[in-house]
């Protein structure tokens, strides 16, 4: 099974929302300019998520691998409550950032009646492999994802081309960093952070993936933040 991959795009990400039943009156996805401090400042306040977009390199796939063995021999804390959503659709990774963006943060977003409070009521209290292949099944959430991955800027492929690139998201959980990547076995914790620091320590990570794959330069940043005054 195969989506359109979705395009790195705060107007379509906003419309993918707002079509699934989330007001982007308040939290809205923005883009993220750069790395560098004077940068990070004009981005919106509050920032509950960072969506990140990156090339799937050799290095990145040997990286995983062994990020996944290490954590699987030394462990890590994961809270219970962290929603946590495997991947088992191909091209379903910008709308599975989305997902761990906006159920992570709950607290702050009121979700309306629409196919995305659906799932997410479907899919709270079922195991991070039960919520995707549930993905699967949501004709709602499917064919919102197919409109508007047709409405990028660049021409979209076709669902099975080969795609090398890939969304993750940063949230803040329980005053510690979650990166969220459906592709992998299970969230992985970066350590201590707060809800006004989370965007300075996702770029901290950011800023590793981007040293360990330095002859590649096609990373896109957005984050779900305070809507523009």
């Amino acid at each position: 099974m195969a989506w359109l991959p979705l395009e790195s795009n705060p107007d379509v990400m906003n419309k993918f929302l707002t079509n699934l039943g989330m007001s982007t009156e308040k939290w809205q996805v923005s883009d993220v300019y750069g790395l560098d401090p004077d940068v990070l400042a004009i981005v919106p306040r509050p920032v509950l998520a960072l969506i990140m977009l990156f090339p799937c390199s050799d290095k990145y796939e040997e990286y995983k691998k062994e990020q996944e063995e290490e954590i699987t021999k030394k462990g890590q804390t994961v809270p219970g409550n962290l929603f946590f959503v495997k991947q088992y659709v191909h091209n379903a990774c910008g709308t599975i950032a989305l997902i761990h963006s906006i159920a992570n943060n709950l607290d702050s977003i009121k979700l309306g009646d629409g196919h995305l409070k659906k799932y997410l009521d479907d899919a709270v209290k079922l195991s991070p492999d039960e919520r995707g292949h549930l993905l699967q099944n949501e004709v709602g959430i499917i064919d919102t994802h197919k409109e508007l991955a047709q409405e990028g800027q660049t021409a979209a492929p076709q669902p099975t081309d080969p795609v090398a690139y890939h969304f993750v998201a940063f949230v803040h959980h329980d005053g510690s960093l979650f990166e969220l990547d459906g592709r992998k076995s299970f969230p992985i914790n970066h350590g201590s952070t707060t809800s006004d620091t989370l965007l300075e320590d996702a770029v901290k990570v950011v800023k590793q993936y981007i040293e360990r794959d330095p002859d590649t330069l096609q990373f896109t940043l957005v984050a779900l933040a305070a809507a523009n005054a």
